[in-house]
């Protein structure tokens, strides 16, 4: 459809353009619209109608966004933000210049903008800046008709009415009933009588990766958020969780590379500032590595006498670092999905100790084999054998055990364990293929 829509664009068939927009999804047409030219995209953004274009800019990267409001007259942009839902509106202006978003503040009317100072006056990453206070709120002596009635008059104002919330005359939380059971229900019941008084609900500083679990535990569509003091405030819908699951495991994954993230999009993302966050982790390396040249250069008089034990440096110290990034994956994925929570740090250590010593031993009998086979010195060839074994278990090790130790420490074991793992394998590998080869070949 992108292409389809810039080359109407190009022959100036705006009406061809608009009519090939009707039927597609607003999610679709803003994937359209940051395909085309730059200067395509607002020509392309007038041919919606105003509900539509409100959301195809909620589903548009934070760059488009942002080039689009610099080219919108003032009507427009007010149009847009005004209509947006406040999450949505609070999301946007995180990623927005500060000078802009005082501009979009003086055009907000009051209401909307109260309710998404509200949002923003949450820290980051909690449920409080990611909830919605766009939900229906009930009382229990409200009978099943008079709902209904209440869901016809709220439904367009509001983001989800599969889950209606009861409050008491202080908004506090008492309990929820599901539009299944509301409209199963004897139009003369009340609210009290049919809905759930044991709530699931959530606090507004509780991590937003935390209710993206609890979320998807339950199969819920929405949760609700209570303040300190169990007053109803808002609701975070499945929709919003979908996208940071995304956005969390994007930063794990980034971060098991050495690359840090602040969640934009990094191929959006400047190259100064890409070089910055990847510099730091590559630096470490560096100095790793010169270390690890000082620790050969000390082995000199073995080396010189037994110069083919250099050859196997690199198989032994690739071969650990490589056991070490699976250990290290497998449990931060087990952090992140609380698969592991029940086995305790120890028992998961030693479970990938062993893993690394079957492995070792498997890849050692081989490297054995096969260092033999190259320079027909056995004495080498079992120092090698041996060696692996040995740096496999070390790798497996500190794989498992520091994202363990960096999670207490309140770091992020994802971006901090890759590093270390290369460190410890690089560094103590070596020491560790030296000290073998002595005791085996007798220096």
């Amino acid at each position: 459809m992108r292409s389809q829509l810039q080359a109407l664009l190009e022959q100036g068939d705006l009406q061809g353009a608009k009519a090939i927009l009707v039927p597609v999804q607003p999610p679709d047409i803003a994937e359209a619209i940051e395909g085309l030219p730059e200067h395509m995209q607002a020509i392309a953004f007038r041919l919606l109608s105003k509900n539509e274009a409100t959301e195809v800019y909620e589903h548009v990267n934070s760059s488009v966004q942002q080039s689009l409001l610099e080219v919108f007259r003032r009507q427009e942009v007010l149009d847009i933000i005004d209509n947006m839902s406040p999450d949505d509106r609070a999301r946007l202006f995180d990623e927005l210049p500060a000078k802009v978003v005082r501009r979009l503040r003086a055009q907000l009317s009051p209401s909307e903008w109260q309710a998404t100072a509200i949002l923003m006056g949450y820290e980051a990453g909690t449920a409080g800046r990611i909830m919605t206070p766009e939900y229906i709120s009930l009382k229990e002596h409200f009978t099943v008709s008079q709902t209904l009635e209440r869901i016809r008059n709220l439904a367009s104002v509001t983001e989800m009415i599969y889950y209606l919330y009861v409050t008491d005359a202080a908004r506090r939380l008492t309990g929820i009933v599901s539009l299944r059971h509301l409209v199963t229900a004897q139009p003369e019941e009340t609210i009290g009588e049919i809905m759930t008084r044991e709530v699931v609900y959530i606090s507004t500083d509780t991590d937003q990766e935390e209710v993206a679990h609890l979320i998807q535990r339950y199969d819920f569509l929405a949760v609700p958020v209570v303040d300190s003091e169990k007053r109803l405030v808002g609701i975070i819908t499945v929709d919003d969780v979908i996208d940071i699951i995304e956005q969390e495991t994007t930063e794990d994954i980034y971060a098991l590379g050495g690359v840090q993230s602040e969640g934009d999009n990094y191929f959006h993302t400047n190259l100064i500032t890409v070089a910055r966050r990847r510099v730091v982790w590559l630096f470490v390396l560096l100095i790793t590595n010169t270390v690890t040249g000082t620790i050969i250069n000390a082995q000199q008089d073995i080396l010189q006498q037994v110069v083919v034990l250099a050859a196997f440096i690199p198989l032994l110290t690739g071969t650990g670092g490589n056991v070490g990034a699976q250990s290290s994956t497998v449990v931060i994925r087990g952090l992140n999905t609380d698969e592991i929570r029940l086995l305790g740090p120890v028992q998961v250590v030693w479970r990938e100790a062993l893993a690394g010593a079957l492995l070792g031993s498997i890849l050692g009998v081989m490297a054995t084999v096969w260092a033999y086979f190259l320079q027909g010195r056995l004495g080498v060839a079992i120092s090698v054998g041996f060696s692996l074994i040995a740096i496999s278990v070390l790798a497996s090790v500190s794989g498992s055990a520091l994202p363990f130790l960096f999670r207490s420490l309140k770091l992020d074991p994802a971006l901090m364990s890759a590093p270390f793992i290369t460190t410890a394998v690089d560094v103590l590998g070596v020491l560790i293929y030296f000290s073998i080869a002595r005791l085996i070949l007798g220096f």
